[in-house]
């Protein structure tokens, strides 16, 4: 048992790694991870040959089922869906910035909602975790032919909507920051001019707080959005810089309670793009780690 538990602990990172691609969220990711343990547990294990292969397809599978009946749900989800930023540590080298930026970042995991589920998990064991594909074959019952084909179509369907932009870390953190300060300052103009004309901010509210039905295109729409908000929060408005997926991103405190975690895309100049949770549901573990208590959250109308 010692030694089986030694082997579920050192490859639940990986598990969790999949899971988590896989749904967008943490606490489902947690979720598949411990029903992978107990049907582990459970496992006979000298009849299993490759652990790591046996555990990394039970949670493949569990994924794509998940995943189904979250789609099907998500139909009747109160206005936009987005996943559940993921709060990450500084990469200690570029190779774990780049991928980082490439597999968990909001931005990245909402492109995945473009695929179906299986599509989505042939591409993630391939492309993110690095499984042969006669392994891929075995985890999704396909033939190797048409899990190739799989990540290939799913490779266009996201080449077709990532960003057109290389930027680097440091310009991201620099506009994040210039922000911050164009909003705590209240200054209309300052805002204004870091977002680019067709600039679009999505909400996530989940139904439990107030947000956006649809996307806010334009900048001056926006810019009036944050500067509204600064005039009527004033200094009760805070932002603390960091990283979410693996890039940069803000949090936004209200009155010292977690508000929102926001992401953006930028070409290098001006945000483009910028994707806020606001899901209390979705903020949980994030204000746990920052010693936030879990059930208080602000409610603004922004």
């Amino acid at each position: 048992m010692k030694d089986s538990l030694y082997v579920f602990d050192q490859l639940r990172p990986r598990l969790q790694k999949m899971a988590y691609r896989m749904l967008g969220s943490v606490a489902e990711a947690e979720d598949i991870v411990q029903e992978v343990w107990l049907r582990w547990h459970a496992a006979a294990h000298d009849t299993i040959d490759n652990a790591e292969a046996w555990l990394v397809a039970v949670t493949t599978r569990m994924s794509i089922d998940r995943l189904r009946a979250a789609k099907i749900q998500r139909e009747q989800y109160a206005g936009i869906w987005l996943p559940e930023p993921l709060l990450t540590e500084s990469p200690a080298t570029p190779e774990e910035v780049k991928e980082r930026a490439d597999d968990v970042s909001v931005a990245f995991l909402l492109l995945l909602e473009r695929l179906t589920p299986e599509a989505r998990a042939a591409f993630l064991l391939r492309e993110v975790l690095d499984v042969d594909y006669d392994e891929v074959a075995e985890v999704l019952g396909k033939t190797e032919a048409a899990c190739r084909q799989l990540v290939s179509r799913a490779k266009t369907q996201l080449r077709d909507g990532r960003p057109r932009y290389e930027v680097s870390r440091e310009t991201h953190r620099r506009l994040l920051q210039s922000f911050t300060v164009a909003v705590e300052r209240g200054d209309f103009a300052g805002i204004h001019a870091l977002l680019a004309e067709e600039a679009m901010l999505y909400g996530d509210g989940g139904g439990k707080v107030p947000s956006f039905p649809e996307p806010m295109l334009g900048a001056k729409r926006i810019a009036q959005l944050f500067y509204a908000s600064a005039l009527r929060y004033g200094s009760d408005v805070r932002f603390r810089l960091v990283e979410l997926g693996g890039q940069w991103a803000l949090l936004r405190y209200l009155d010292g309670q977690l508000e929102s975690a926001m992401s953006i895309e930028t070409d290098g100049n001006q945000i483009v793009r910028l994707l806020v949770q606001r899901n209390p549901n979705k903020l949980t573990f994030i204000a746990k780690a920052h010693g936030m208590p879990p059930d208080r959250f602000a409610s603004s109308q922004d």
